[in-house]
């Protein structure tokens, strides 16, 4: 039997990547149901003022079709104990490079008040959509 009932993790999973994979493979052998808030394209201009590749609806199709995957959902917004109210998660899995960050210092506390816990798994070194892009756009150049 796994820790938790309902897990739920976020991210904008644009152009999908080994550690996308490795943080919901890691989510889902904590939990039973694992629900994946894909970031909207108004929401990532939004907070990094650059649009995905990769359009919303395509993501959301790459992140449901991967094995580990229950039930995606858009997030339209950053507010994860607004998720909680509607998704009833019991835990929210997130990479380490968000531990310390002022909008997951306020979440946890929130958390803690309804019995929510938030697990931080390793960031996958090395990869990330925004190096992805770096190296595409240096070997762009080089052609």
């Amino acid at each position: 039997m796994k820790p938790y009932k309902i897990g739920y993790t976020t991210g904008v999973f644009d152009l999908f990547h080994v550690g996308h994979l490795n943080i919901l493979k890691r989510a889902k052998e904590q939990c039973e149901i694992l629900i994946v808030g894909v970031s909207t394209d108004e929401l990532v201009k939004e907070y990094k003022n650059k649009l995905p590749v990769i359009p919303h609806q395509e993501r959301i199709e790459i992140v449901g079709g991967i094995k580990y995957v229950d039930v995606v959902v858009p997030q339209i917004n950053r507010d994860k104990f607004l998720a909680w109210e509607t998704l009833k998660f019991n835990v929210m899995f997130v990479g380490d490079d968000w531990k310390g960050n002022p909008l997951f210092n306020e979440m946890e506390k929130k958390f803690n008040h309804v019995g929510v816990d938030i697990i931080y798994f390793p960031y996958t070194e090395g990869v990330s959509s925004t190096e992805l892009k770096q190296k595409l756009k240096y070997k762009e150049t080089a052609i």
